[in-house]
This record gives C-alpha cells, sequence and structure tokens, in this order.
C-alpha cells in the first residue's frame, strides 16, 4: 500500500492576450476498489465555475470557461491517494480468447474496448502476433508476452513523438514513450479480441528506477472474465504496482488527456506541466516538462508576424 501527495501544475501561456478559454479537464483521482482519494483541491487562475460530471468511461470530467483577456492559465490539482494494488502478478487463470465471447455479447462497453483502430501497418500488428505464438494462450499470458515484446523491441525515446503521433509512426520508428507503448498494445490486444482500455495516471517513483516515473504516465488495463480489468504497464514490463496512480480510462489518450481545451485569439501557445508527488516519509521528487504542440499554421504564423510588425512600430513612435 502507498499513500501519495501529488500536485500536478499546467501551465498554458500565450505571446498576445486570448479570450473566451474552454476547457475540459480529466483531472479527477479515480475511486476504485484499489484506490481511495483522501483528499483533492483544483485551483483554477481566476477561480472560474467548475461544472463536474462523468462521462460514458466512467471519469469524472470538468468543464470550465473563462471569458475575459488574459495571457496565461494555470490549473493546479493537490490530491492525497492511497493505493493498494497486488504488488504481484495477476493469478494465472485459464481464461482463453473464446471465453470472453459470452461476456462481450452482454456488454456493450466490453464490445467498445474490443474493436482495432484502423491503421495502415495493421500487417505489422498481425506480424508480431504471430512471432508470439498466440494459439492456445490465456489472456493474461498473451498480455504480458505482447507487453515484454514491446518493451524489448521498441526504444524508449523522450522528444521523438508528440500527443498527436499514429500508431502508424511508432510502428515505423519503434520508438516512443509511455503513451505511445500503450497505444501499440491496445492495438495488439483489440486484434486479438481482448478488451482493452488506455489508462492515464502518474507512476510515483521507487528505487527500480521505473521508466516515466514522476510525470503523467499511461499504461493499459485488459478485461478477464475471472479477474475483471487488470492494469499491466508495457513501458516497465510489469502489472500495476502500489506506485501506479489512475486518473482516467477510456478508448485512447483522447479520452484521458487532463486538459483539452480552445480559445480566441491569434497567439503562439506554449505548454509546460509540473508535477510534484510527496510520499509519507518526507521524500520529496518533481518533474517539469515543456509539451510540444502542433506546429502553427502559415496563416497565423503571418497575422501573428504582422501584429508584431505593427507593435514595434508602436513602440518606435512613442
Amino acid at each position: 500500500m502507498g499513500v501519495f501527495k501529488i500536485v500536478h501544475i499546467t501551465k498554458y501561456q500565450y505571446n498576445w492576450p486570448i479570450k473566451e478559454s474552454i476547457n475540459e479537464i480529466r483531472l479527477y483521482p479515480y475511486n476504485f476498489a484499489n484506490q481511495d482519494v483522501l483528499q483533492f483541491q483544483l485551483l483554477i487562475t481566476n477561480n472560474p465555475e467548475v461544472a463536474v460530471s462523468t462521462d460514458s468511461f466512467g471519469n469524472q470530467v470538468g468543464n470550465f470557461s473563462t471569458l475575459e483577456s488574459h495571457s496565461e492559465l494555470v490549473i493546479e490539482s493537490r490530491m492525497l491517494v492511497r493505493v493498494n494494488h497486488s504488488l504481484k502478478i495477476p493469478e494465472i487463470d485459464h481464461d482463453t480468447i473464446q471465453d470472453l465471447e459470452n461476456e462481450k455479447t452482454k456488454s456493450i462497453s466490453l464490445l467498445r474496448y474490443s474493436y482495432p483502430d484502423t491503421i495502415t501497418k495493421q500487417n505489422v500488428i498481425e506480424e508480431i502476433l504471430k512471432e508470439i505464438e498466440i494459439e492456445g494462450k490465456s489472456i493474461v499470458t498473451l498480455a504480458q508476452e505482447c507487453s515484454s515484446y514491446i518493451y524489448n523491441r521498441f526504444t524508449y525515446s523522450k522528444g521523438i513523438t508528440t500527443i498527436y503521433t499514429t500508431i502508424d509512426e511508432i510502428l515505423e520508428t519503434r520508438e516512443g514513450v509511455c503513451q505511445d507503448f500503450a497505444h501499440v498494445l491496445l492495438q495488439l490486444m483489440r486484434t486479438l479480441g481482448i478488451p482493452a482500455r488506455y489508462v492515464s495516471g502518474y507512476i510515483c517513483p521507487n528505487k527500480a528506477g521505473l521508466r516515466g516515473e514522476g510525470a503523467t504516465h499511461a499504461w493499459v488495463e485488459i478485461y478477464s472474465p475471472t479477474q475483471g480489468w487488470l492494469g499491466i504497464d508495457p513501458t516497465n514490463n510489469i502489472w500495476t504496482m502500489d506506485n501506479h496512480v489512475k486518473l482516467a480510462v477510456g478508448l485512447n489518450f483522447s479520452d484521458c488527456s487532463p486538459v483539452k481545451g480552445t480559445y480566441k485569439g491569434v497567439a503562439v501557445q506554449t505548454l509546460s506541466v509540473f508535477v510534484s508527488i510527496g510520499y509519507e516519509d518526507g521524500r520529496h521528487f518533481e518533474e517539469f516538462n515543456d509539451v510540444q504542440l502542433e506546429e502553427v499554421p502559415d496563416d497565423v504564423k503571418a497575422q501573428l508576424e504582422y501584429i508584431e510588425q505593427v507593435r514595434q512600430q508602436h513602440i518606435q513612435q512613442q
């Protein structure tokens, strides 16, 4: 069992003031059998009213808007969470893919999690499964072997991919981070007909030196008729442990994005994310990342250059 105090700060900055910022957040930690949320606090620039609801995946979602002009938006969540995952590999059951058929006919949500994405390089996914030799293996064994394949054959590299990188691109380069590896594992599991869902959260540092420690993290949950949803982390090739803190679940990253939104205005936007994790014994860990966003379109660049020229002319005339 682990108890963690987590502070997650998302900061948007704009080189020119923008207005009517509308945002959707999934920063509320999951309350489920293995995770208790002891405290939670949300702080947002200008203290807007946040409407909280539950989405189709069971996640708590907050929606808010900031209508006044601003050049910075800071969203800070503070939580105290107690996690009690099993510290061992899930029980080895003998459930197979065939055993899932009755389960899926009874549950639309399981069917929803069972359909692979349509991708160009599906043949690569099929080749990986052929190499793994899937015949006669249990669901748990297949998940473990697919995770091991990703861990051993893909390179963990920061800064190579973005939140917009596709599965096809990951299969081409075989490089990426936790989000990318989770998407590949999802495609493998769903191609087999195994329900699998994307999980966003945090992996709290421990002495094992796990990849992705201290920052936002992603992994996969697969469904077993006997044991239910089981978390597996292909970035580290482990089943989820007491240092995995869950925020949200969905079909992919888009369903679990901690913060997303839109605004009115012509400006260059920068995004930085700070995560701080504190332990009961006083230890403390911090991680800061500048997030790579989509490139600014040419027409917006032209408008920004014109605005900057006008500003410089105004300064010179003063």
